[in-house]
């Protein structure tokens, strides 16, 4: 009886087709690799040209300046009774007219006011009080150069209450110096002519001077 065998030397058909499909697995395996290592899974499109390190996180808190603030004093409060001070003293130049006929003296006097919101002391007393009449740029008169019996007084101020001379100064028209206090002098420039008032009390000025006219 005839029987099919396989020639000596040559291998079943079997073989051959385990051998295909083997090589075919394996060019698919190939394939495959080639596929995930070109395309990742999961990145987007660019994702490997446009990459760039991870940026940490912005702190909140506030940039340090390298060195500790340093607290400025504060001044202590004003305190009733305290020495007045140039930001809450208010002086004014008074005179009784601003136009004097012949023989009119003008009189002189001063009006201080407490601008702050304490009540302050000062010394008003004639002996820190400094009357100065001026034309133009010459003193004419200054109520210090023949004083006598000069006194201090200190004196509270209230806030928003003013405190006027109680006697008036009297000028009798004349040029003043230390070296003509008890002799004639002369008679200042009058028919028209333009003086101004300025007065200091306890180093406080006057914030204006008063203009008048001497006719």
């Amino acid at each position: 009886m005839s029987t099919n065998r396989t020639p000596p030397g040559r291998l079943s058909p079997a073989v051959y087709r385990r051998r295909r499909l083997v090589v075919l697995l394996g060019v698919v395996a190939v394939i495959v690799a080639v596929v995930l290592i070109i395309v990742r899974p999961g990145a987007s499109q660019g994702d490997e040209k446009d990459a760039s390190p991870t940026t940490a996180p912005e702190t909140t808190g506030p940039a340090s300046t390298g060195a500790a603030t340093t607290a400025i004093p504060t001044e202590p409060a004003a305190a009733d009774g305290d020495a007045c001070t140039d930001a809450q003293v208010l002086v004014e130049a008074v005179t009784d007219k601003t136009e004097y006929g012949a023989g009119e003296q003008p009189q002189l006097s001063v009006t201080i006011t407490n601008t702050g919101k304490n009540a302050c002391v000062l010394n008003a007393g004639t002996n820190a009080q400094v009357f100065t009449i001026t034309s133009g740029e010459e003193v004419y008169w200054t109520s210090t150069d023949c004083q006598v019996d000069a006194i201090d007084a200190e004196v509270l101020l209230t806030p928003g209450t003013p405190v006027s001379s109680s006697v008036p100064l009297i000028w009798d028209r004349t040029r003043s110096s230390t070296e003509t206090c008890d002799g004639a002098r002369e008679a200042v420039p009058a028919g028209g002519a333009s003086y101004h008032l300025a007065v200091t009390v306890d180093g406080f000025e006057s914030a204006e001077r008063k203009q008048f006219l001497l006719y």
